[in-house]
């Protein structure tokens, strides 16, 4: 197992575990492992402020080692997927940290065929940092991505495929969290003539995801509230994953975006094979819902990757998590937050019912959640005392509810998800597990 990658890339705090050093040593890495000579690599990033330095590492990186670079600037994660193939570039690099806050910054690849790099691939890379290979005789071109993100708001806008969507009725507030969705997002709604309000759109990488975005909600809310608009619209910093506000101050979690999109692709015979991919982190309302129509859900780890691949060996069209990282692969092999927002309003157009409406139809069992902060998380979940704490709880909730509990692959901290038809049985575990690991770290 690597021990650099986490669940997505490399990530950390910048210029301290994130440096300029670091990355131009995996871009050389990656080159040597991934990328064939005289072959291509396309950059993006998001907003921070430590970015350009990263870019420029990593395009330094692979230059030295012979391969061409193409920059994209400024673009969301689930962009450079789509560059890949649009360019038939052999990789891609992001420099951004997502959801994370604004000190710190991460890497992650993605292969030719857009998706990211498998758990081996990523080993490899890691190995290669150990003993990387002489600077090539020739050096790679540097240069910047024509059109970038003009190509990639018209493959966005192309995925829609009712003739007729018309947006016009509607008033949307988007919230794209200082990030790299701001000059794309609003863009592509008003092409379907919505009316749209923007939020927190400016490239600001001193206030990336801070009080904003898909990880803090409540000023998108309470923006949806006051102003009555019929759909909020929240992006994390990268654009990988999306989130919906009701007109009532609801969150329409990946849960039910998943839900929506399975049965309307159901009812429609496009759901084909009658499978969706998530992971264990979602609800078991989802779960029984899809069971009612015929259709099985598929888990898998913490992780769109793990999704990702997953879809690819059982031919599932859809998948994603609870967070709001949705794939649906018929247009683009990992998660869009974009990309799912446009799909999810145009089900809506087609069934004649907006959002709101279609997530009722979806039942979650009560969740209750907690982070616990620990030096060394991997080992706190085996401790005797908490293992056996997490046999009790399990006990506890039988049949009729879940515990999972998790290192996080992203910070330094246990996850802890409890789930069960009884909300009050259900906090009473929550609590019982948090008091465990706090007293055992």
């Amino acid at each position: 197992m690597t021990t650099l990658f986490g669940t997505d890339g490399v990530r950390g705090r910048a210029n301290e575990h994130v440096t300029a050093e670091l990355a131009l040593s995996l871009a050389r890495a990656a080159a040597s492992r991934l990328v064939p000579k005289g072959g291509r690599v396309i950059i993006g990033r998001d907003t921070r402020l430590s970015g350009p330095m990263l870019e420029g590492a990593l395009a330094a990186g692979f230059s030295s080692a012979g391969t061409d670079v193409l920059l994209a600037g400024i673009i969301p994660t689930p962009a450079i997927s789509f560059l890949i193939k649009d360019e038939r570039a052999d990789l891609g690099a992001v420099i951004s940290a997502s959801h994370n806050e604004p000190a710190d910054n991460g890497i992650k690849f993605f292969d030719r065929k857009g998706m990211k790099l498998t758990i081996e691939e990523e080993d490899a890379i890691e190995g290669a940092l150990e003993d990387l290979p002489p600077r090539a005789p020739h050096v790679g071109s540097i240069s910047p991505l024509q059109a970038a993100a003009t190509r990639y708001a018209a493959f966005l806008t192309g995925t829609i495929e009712s003739d007729d969507i018309d947006l016009s009725g509607l008033k949307i507030i988007v919230d794209c969290a200082y990030g790299a969705t701001g000059a794309i997002a609003p863009h592509v709604l008003r092409h379907f003539n919505a009316r749209v309000i923007e939020m927190h759109t400016a490239p600001d990488g001193e206030r990336i995801n801070r009080n904003c975005g898909s990880t803090h909600l409540e000023v998108l809310r309470e923006a949806v509230l006051t102003q009555h608009a019929d759909l909020g619209i929240a992006f994390d910093g990268d654009g990988d994953r999306v989130l919906l506000i009701s007109p009532r101050g609801e969150t329409i979690d990946g849960d039910r975006m998943m839900g929506i999109a399975a049965l309307h692709m159901k009812e429609r015979g496009t759901l084909d094979p009658t499978i969706i991919v998530a992971t264990v982190m979602s609800n078991m309302g989802l779960e029984h819902a899809l069971e009612q129509s015929g259709i099985a859900m598929l888990r898998t780890p913490v992780g769109d990757r793990h999704v990702a691949q997953a879809m690819l060996v059982h031919g599932a069209q859809l998948g994603g998590e609870q967070s709001g990282h949705i794939i649906f692969s018929d247009h683009s092999p990992t998660g869009d937050g974009i990309l799912t927002a446009i799909k999810l309003l145009e089900i809506s157009h087609e069934r004649g019912r907006p959002l709101h409406n279609l997530a009722d139809e979806i039942a979650l069992y009560p969740q209750a959640r907690a982070d616990v902060t620990v030096a060394k998380p991997d080992a706190l979940i085996t401790d005797p005392y908490v293992a056996s704490a997490i046999k009790q709880a399990k006990e506890r909730l039988g049949t009729e509810g879940r515990l999972v509990v998790r290192p996080s692959g992203t910070q330094p901290v246990v996850r802890v998800l409890v789930e069960a038809s009884d909300e009050v049985l259900c906090n009473d575990v929550c609590t019982q597990i948090t008091s465990a690991i706090e007293g055992a770290r």
